[in-house]
């Protein structure tokens, strides 16, 4: 199996260090965030492996930069399924390499060697050939009861402007995409923490968004890059405090 089930009825697929998620629930699947253009055929093997290649209904994405949208288009091409971003994300999601960062893409890697083995995978599995997507519909607070899991989306901006993360209290799990990440594709560097400023829009914003995940009852946080959280949310959320920007 290319997937892991790391919660109730949520499988994690990993590829290029870039973390996609399926979300179950009824005969029905959510896929959060598009990953790379190189994890195409692992999403379709996967799908088939769950037997969920006739039942997706959504694609989410917890932020618009180029390595959450890869196959964003061929998803919704395939399966004829809307995709759902903050309004506030649907500039980048249309545009995924015009986004706001605080540091130089190329100066923060080259101080930070561990970091180029993981951006030169995320290069050869497409990072530099995203094709953005249009037409997306607004993910909002109180929006998502018709999903699978019915997440509870919360709105904490920093790393974009329009970064949710997404709440499943039932199953005790958050998936937080880029807000909260336990790898740093620009400094190599492993441990919750907020993403580098070459890709961060907000660094201070970001840091304040975490105290909204760290009041939450969950058992395991899901990350956008590294490996899940099996912890709380208050003790990852404590780390990335002492860590601060980078």
């Amino acid at each position: 199996m290319l997937t892991r089930e790391v919660a109730e009825g949520i499988h994690w697929l990993e590829h290029a260090h870039v973390n996609v998620y399926f979300v179950e629930q009824d005969g029905r699947v959510m896929i959060v965030d598009a990953g790379l253009p190189g994890i195409w055929p692992r999403i379709r093997t996967a799908l088939k492996e769950l037997g969920f290649d006739h039942s997706v209904v959504a694609l989410v994405l917890t932020h618009g930069h180029f390595d959450h949208v890869g196959v964003a288009a061929k998803l919704r091409s395939r399966f004829r399924v809307p995709i759902l971003v903050h309004p506030d994300d649907a500039y980048i999601a249309a545009h995924p390499y015009r986004y706001k960062h605080e540091l130089n893409r190329l100066a923060v890697p080259l101080q930070h060697p561990a970091s180029l083995p993981i951006l030169g995978r995320m290069t050869l599995a497409g990072a530099l050939a995203v094709r953005g997507v249009t037409d997306t519909l607004p993910l909002l607070p109180g929006m998502a009861s018709n999903l699978p899991g019915t997440p509870e989306v919360l709105h904490v901006p920093g790393h974009t402007a329009g970064h949710v993360a997404l709440h499943f209290p039932d199953r005790r799990t958050l998936i937080v995409g880029d807000a909260l990440v336990t790898l740093n594709p620009y400094t190599g560097i492993k441990g919750p923490q907020i993403v580098s400023g070459a890709a961060t829009a907000d660094s201070p914003q970001a840091m304040a968004s975490l105290d909204q995940l760290a009041g939450l009852q969950a058992d395991r946080m899901l990350t956008g890059h590294g490996e899940p959280w099996l912890s709380s949310p208050a003790e990852a959320v404590a780390i990335a405090k002492r860590i601060g920007p980078s």
